[in-house]
């Protein structure tokens, strides 16, 4: 007789596959290799590996890039967002894991792909400023938005207690596919990315795309997904931008439910490491 408990698990980690890989397109969930970029056990690995952390931490990155003018205009210029957002979050979540859990060549494969993508990629501002995503320094910008969000949700979830030296060697590392895609500049410890965050303020705008783009990725949920927990991850996301960031997006902070939200991500975050504590 099937162990029922043993069925639920691998029902969870099916559905979350499904989620986060391309079955239609028959896409698999990357191996992970003893011949990585990237050593076992190490903080970008841990960082990389705890789903609730990466989803939080991806949508609040999301939001915090569309920001960024060039970032911005490359998205409505050059993707279907509005039509496939999930897509577009499931295609960074596989750059992510290939660059940090995959064999060390194919690492390098997707890493020159999203180059090869990003020269030609390129147009117009409104205001008539030519951009270009290959540019470092909103390549610098989206990076470090990445990191410290990625960061943030693993800090939040799993480790708040998780020391400083491992932090900046989460960003050592991490650095590593940045300037493989020829950002800068890059940060290469938590105060780096801290400063460089305050630096780039100076640049973003609010704007009506750039609120449109956060409300797609907060209200878009992936086939099969509870409403619930689209509106748990998405609370949590929120509450976790700085409050200008909040403020320039016209979010409101989550105040009545954001020690729901974050017992439920937190629940949730305990089922899923359970569910593949053996995959």
């Amino acid at each position: 007789m099937p162990d029922p408990i043993e069925t639920l698990r691998l029902k969870v980690v099916d559905h979350v596959r499904g989620v986060f890989n391309d079955r239609a397109g028959g896409q698999e969930p990357v191996p992970p290799s003893d011949d990585a970029l990237f050593a076992k056990n190490t903080p970008i690995r841990m960082v990389h590996a705890d789903l609730v952390g990466m989803m939080t931490g991806g949508i609040r990155s999301l939001m915090l890039q569309m920001l960024h003018p060039e970032a911005l205009q490359g998205v409505l210029d050059h993707s279907n967002f509005r039509e496939d957002m999930h897509g577009r979050l499931r295609r960074t979540a596989r750059f992510i894991a290939v660059t940090t859990f995959g064999h060390r060549d194919e690492a390098m494969k997707a890493i020159e792909r999203v180059n090869r993508i990003h020269a030609r990629v390129g147009g117009t501002l409104p205001d008539g400023t030519p951009y270009q995503a290959a540019n470092p320094r909103t390549l610098a910008w989206v990076h470090v938005a990445e990191a410290q969000s990625f960061l943030a949700g693993y800090i939040r979830h799993v480790r708040p207690d998780m020391p400083s030296a491992d932090q900046d060697e989460y960003y050592r590392q991490f650095a590593i596919v940045a300037r493989a895609l020829g950002a800068d500049p890059v940060p290469e410890t938590r105060r780096e990315a801290e400063a460089i965050f305050r630096e780039f303020r100076s640049e973003l705008r609010p704007s009506a795309e750039a609120r449109e783009v956060a409300q797609l990725v907060l209200n878009q949920r992936p086939k099969g997904t509870p409403p619930a927990v689209q509106t748990m991850i998405g609370a949590d996301s929120v509450a976790m931008l700085p409050d200008w960031a909040r403020q320039m997006l016209r979010l409101r902070r989550p105040i009545v439910s954001a020690l729901p939200a974050r017992a439920a991500t937190w629940g949730m975050g305990r089922t899923l490491r359970w569910a593949f504590k053996q995959n």
